[in-house]
């Protein structure tokens, strides 16, 4: 495969970004209620190959799981979404 057929393959920056967002708002939302969360903010980039992901997240302490462990596994599983976007 030549490096053009390489770069047709791999997804575009939009569909990483994307992938990622929609992975982490899922997680979020497995937890809680989306009337519980009183603000939630995913920040993701994707550029040059090196994905970051930012996931803020308030909802009561008394809401279910710890916001902190939520906020950790949804950057986590947006991680885990992109890297199935590309072995996909």
């Amino acid at each position: 495969m030549t490096d053009d057929a390489d770069a047709a393959a791999e997804p575009s920056d939009d569909e990483v970004v994307r992938t990622a967002a929609e992975a982490a708002e899922g997680i979020v939302f497995k937890h809680y209620d989306q009337s519980t969360v009183t603000d939630l903010d995913v920040t993701v980039t994707f550029e040059d190959g090196v994905l970051d992901v930012d996931v803020y997240l308030n909802a009561p302490e008394d809401a279910g799981p710890d916001p902190d462990a939520v906020a950790q596994e949804a950057v986590e599983t947006a991680g885990e979404a992109v890297d199935e976007l590309f072995e996909a």
